[in-house]
């Protein structure tokens, strides 16, 4: 199976004033394409800044990552946000939609940026809502949404580029359950489909929902286990 993301010794140290943080300590692995996995740990593990370094939005002091064959640390910063906006789509916990903006307009955003033509990129966030189970809801505004319908939105917006990753920082974080179960199921619907979802939480009951659990300690990795067989 082809390989989507690939991590080489990849360390990221933060000077804190006299302290160095080191988020990262040499972490490799690999995610084929397909693959619907967790990425685990507690506040300070490093998956935050692994997440950070996977998406783009954050460079490693050594080491390196490819990403659908690119070495993105090799990219400027102009190729390097045209890569991720036409390879990696971003779920957040707090939604992160433009209130002023109708649930349409907010997945049509990626495809502004991207050039796509006005009736193209309206067809295509309708098809995105109705795919999420908002066909009803296009010209509501995130404040007449519920927190799942938000990051139903969310999902949607993130999938407007057809991105080969949808990286999903703790999706369920802000909702109740219920929700949160409703929203697992989706992106399992959506791996399904053939999309390769990355989660980043905290919840190990979100993480064994996945596939794949990778799980971080201290800036390692100390448990890579398929789900289930808890195989190590």
């Amino acid at each position: 199976m082809a390989t989507l993301i690939s991590a080489d010794h990849l360390v990221k140290h933060y000077q804190m004033g006299e302290e160095t943080v080191h988020a990262l300590d040499g972490v490799s692995f690999n995610i084929p394409v397909g693959e619907y996995c967790a990425i685990v740990g507690p506040s300070g593990s490093g998956k935050s800044t692994l997440m950070n370094i996977i998406g783009g939005l954050d460079t490693p002091t050594a080491g390196k990552i490819v990403i659908d064959g690119n070495d993105i640390g090799e990219m400027d910063d102009e190729d390097l946000a045209l890569f991720r906006n036409r390879t990696i789509g971003f779920v957040f916990q707090s939604f992160n939609l433009l209130a002023r903006l109708t649930a349409e307009q907010n997945v049509e955003l990626p495809m502004i940026y991207a050039g796509v033509p006005v009736k193209d990129r309206r067809e295509r966030a309708a098809e995105l809502l109705h795919r999420v189970g908002l066909g009803e809801r296009l010209g509501h505004k995130p404040t007449q949404l519920s927190g799942g319908q938000q990051q139903r939105v969310a999902i949607a917006r993130a999938l407007a580029g057809q991105p080969a990753l949808l990286l999903a920082d703790e999706p369920t974080g802000a909702l109740d359950t219920n929700t949160g179960k409703e929203i697992m199921n989706l992106f399992a619907e959506l791996n399904r489909e053939g999309t390769t979802v990355v989660i980043v939480t905290h919840d190990h009951e979100v993480a064994e929902a996945t596939r794949r659990t990778i799980e971080m300690r201290d800036g390692h990795i100390v448990g890579d286990h398929r789900n289930g067989s808890r195989a190590a």
